[in-house]
Formats: structure tokens, C-alpha cells, sequence
């Protein structure tokens, strides 16, 4: 018990890095310069008022748009400018503000998209219902019935998407998103919406992902959410980092306070 203790304190490396990081728009730049990293099986929290260049950062690193300049690795690979497509297989998933699903698919159905990136099948196994293929596929339906149970939505497979929560449908998202099996996970906005009591539901599933040995970064308006999962923030204020640490460190800092004011008051009140 000690020395499990003792690993979970220990500083761990960089997963995720950005390194400089500009994206300019014909004239005007929303990132400038932008630097921080977040460790394996770290939740870092990325905040910042409305036009503050959260969610440009979100789709350079994510492949959605490439960098002007600056460098992003996955695990001290290079990833930026690839396509959003070859970011998923390099191990980085992402959820969206609004859920992005096919709802007339159950939400088993739905987790098995997810998992096709690493799905070892041919295509003719496949058609041909091999031996092989057959068991690729019970193995990999197994896994999608256990990261729904994980995300909450256990016995609820056979549902259609369209007939779930919206509360279930982003838990839903998380899992289709880790079925792909990344090591980092980016969460946009994924409290939008939530009343209080599913934002709570929300909170205890992201601090319990790095069980899986997945890191996480949250884009999210909701200050309460992101101090009370969070090990780390990290501030954007018209495309320039202004602050990072730990949620203590953020609550205090005046230049946090500052950039919040005439937006909301102080950052840490919400």
C-alpha cells in the first residue's frame, strides 16, 4: 500500500508536449507561442475566457487544423500537421462539445466504431466469417460491453443512441473514444448542458480514467469541474499562456482573476 502510494506522487513524464505552438489566421494570430505538457496518467485542465484560443489549441493538437509553427508530440513523436485520422492511431482520442454519433445505432454498435483503428480482422476474414475473425470479434465485443459498464451505462448496449440522455450520450462519447485505446484523451467542453447532478457523474468518471492508463486534458467552462478533477491548469488569454499549476495555485493568481473580469468576476467562483 506504501509504495503505491509513493508512484502515484512521483513526478511522471511528459506525454503530451506542446512546444511553442502558433496558429495565425490571415492576420490575426490565435495561439502565440503556446508551451506546457501533460504527464502519463495526469488530468491538466485548459481554461481561459471566451476567444481566449482554447479551442484553437484543442483542434491543432487534436489534427483538425495544423500549427503556423511550434512543435506537438504524442509520447516524443511529432504529431503535428498529421490528419486528425493518423492523431487517433498515434493514441490521442477526443470528445466534442456536442456528441458526433450515428443515433440510430444502439450504443453497443457505436463503441465498436470506436474500436475498428485496432481491429486485426482482414476484410476478407471477415466476410468470410473465418475462425479467426469470429474470435477477434467476440474479444473486441467483450471489451465494448466492459468500457460501457466503466463509463456507467452497463445494460444500457442494446439502447439507441437516439433514445439516450444527453448525459448518457456524452458518457457514451467517452467510451467510444477510449475504445481506440489512447493514451491521451481530450475532453471539449463535455459538461455542456449537465445539471448538477450529472456533472458529478461526469467528475468521478474523469478522475477514475487514468485507471486505464489514459491521460487527459479538459477544455471546460464549468470552473467547479475543472478545479475538482484537475492536478494541473493551464490558462490562455488572447493566445498567450498566462498562468499554470495546481487548482490552489490557479484559484489565487492575479492574472487569472484579471483575464476573468468583465467576463464572469473572479475565475474562482464558478
Amino acid at each position: 500500500m506504501t509504495t503505491m502510494q509513493t508512484d502515484t506522487r512521483a513526478p511522471r513524464a511528459a506525454l503530451l508536449t506542446l512546444d511553442g505552438v502558433r496558429k495565425v489566421f490571415g492576420g490575426v494570430t490565435a495561439l502565440k507561442g503556446v508551451s506546457f505538457d501533460v504527464g502519463a496518467r495526469e488530468v491538466v485542465g485548459l481554461i481561459g475566457p471566451n476567444g481566449s484560443g482554447k479551442s484553437t489549441c484543442v483542434n491543432v493538437i487534436s489534427g483538425t487544423m495544423p500549427p503556423t509553427a511550434g512543435e506537438i508530440r504524442l509520447g516524443g513523436t511529432p504529431i503535428h500537421g498529421l490528419p486528425a485520422n493518423r492523431v487517433v492511431a498515434q493514441g490521442l482520442a477526443r470528445t466534442f462539445q456536442t456528441t458526433q454519433m450515428f443515433e440510430e445505432f444502439t450504443a453497443l454498435d457505436s463503441v465498436l466504431v470506436g474500436a475498428n483503428l485496432r481491429y486485426q480482422g482482414s476484410v476478407a476474414t471477415n466476410v468470410l466469417g473465418l475462425a479467426g475473425a469470429r474470435a477477434d470479434a467476440q474479444r473486441v465485443r467483450g471489451e465494448a460491453l466492459e468500457l460501457l459498464d466503466f463509463v456507467g451505462l452497463g445494460g444500457r448496449g442494446d439502447v439507441r443512441v437516439s433514445m439516450l440522455s444527453v448525459c448518457e450520450q456524452r458518457l457514451l462519447m467517452v467510451a467510444c473514444a477510449l475504445a481506440s485505446r489512447p493514451a491521451v484523451l481530450l475532453m471539449d467542453e463535455p459538461a455542456a448542458g449537465m445539471v448538477a447532478s450529472e456533472r458529478r457523474v461526469l467528475s468521478a468518471l474523469i478522475r477514475r480514467l487514468p485507471e486505464r492508463d489514459v491521460s487527459v486534458m479538459v477544455i471546460e467552462h464549468h470552473m467547479g469541474l475543472i478545479m475538482e478533477v484537475c492536478q494541473r491548469i493551464v490558462v490562455l488569454n488572447f493566445g498567450e499562456k498566462i498562468a499554470e499549476g495546481t487548482p490552489a495555485e490557479i484559484r489565487n493568481n492575479p492574472a487569472v482573476i484579471e483575464a476573468y473580469l468583465g467576463h464572469h468576476g473572479d475565475a474562482a467562483s464558478h
